[in-house]
């Protein structure tokens, strides 16, 4: 599934990312995992970021985690 977001606020943002999912056998049980870009101004700096997205869903009770992929800054 595609992402395509809108994030208002102190970050003024896109996000646009691809979403895999899968249901099991057990009602309300689930997993998903995603990469999204995120591009736009935070506090008057210009630029984006990359969220990795996990969740799994056990008969209705979630569990998520988003973090921020590090980067890293090369030099010549």
């Amino acid at each position: 599934m595609s992402l395509d977001k809108q994030f208002y606020g102190d970050l003024l943002a896109v996000g646009k990312g691809e979403m895999l999912t899968a249901l099991t056998g057990v009602e309300g049980s689930a997993g998903y995992v995603a990469i999204e870009r995120v591009t736009g101004t935070l506090n008057g700096r210009k630029g984006s970021f990359v969220f990795q997205h996990a969740g799994i869903m056990s008969r209705g009770d979630q569990q998520l985690s988003i973090s921020v992929v590090p980067t890293l800054a090369l030099s010549n």
